[in-house]
């Protein structure tokens, strides 16, 4: 049995910047074999729900009406790094595309809807400190991973 950091929309907190859920079911499946810990870096980073939508701009993180709130992002990457260490999690899925979570590709910063190539601040933080993440896109990669027994410990 693995323990598992999850992004808490994935499994269907409303907990969006526009205060919605995106339940994926394969995830929750994972909970009959495994220790899920659903985290919100941007809730837990003193962002509200709902709240403007954020991209990220170089190395800030800048929501629509140009606030800049990489403080709260970083403060929530921080407080999943601590959940990881504490329950001695090693695997993550986190939401793809977002500013925290996204998992190779994010927003341009335009707010058009452009991807780029870039990694969200808590999976920059969790990969940094050795954490494999996986987007909710990778499900198939993250069941082999678990089938070999790999990020079981």
């Amino acid at each position: 049995m693995a323990k598992i950091l999850v992004s808490g929309c994935l499994l269907g907190f409303p907990c969006r910047y526009d205060g919605k859920s995106c339940p994926v079911a394969e995830i929750r499946e994972l909970a009959k074999k495994h220790t899920l810990i659903p985290v919100c870096p941007e809730q837990q980073g003193g962002l509200p729900t709902p709240r403007l939508p954020s991209e990220i701009i170089g190395e800030k993180v800048i929501n629509r009406e140009g606030t800049d709130v990489s403080e709260q992002y970083h403060r929530g990457a921080e407080i999943a790094l601590q959940t990881a260490k504490l329950n001695d999690i090693h695997l993550a899925v986190l939401k793809a595309k977002s500013p925290s979570c996204g998992k190779g590709k994010v927003y341009d910063g335009t707010f058009s809807g452009t991807l780029i190539p870039g990694n969200g601040v808590t999976v920059s933080l969790l990969e940094e400190e050795g954490l494999t993440v996986f987007s909710e896109q990778e499900l198939t990669e993250l069941r082999s991973l678990l089938d070999k027994g790999e990020g079981i410990l």
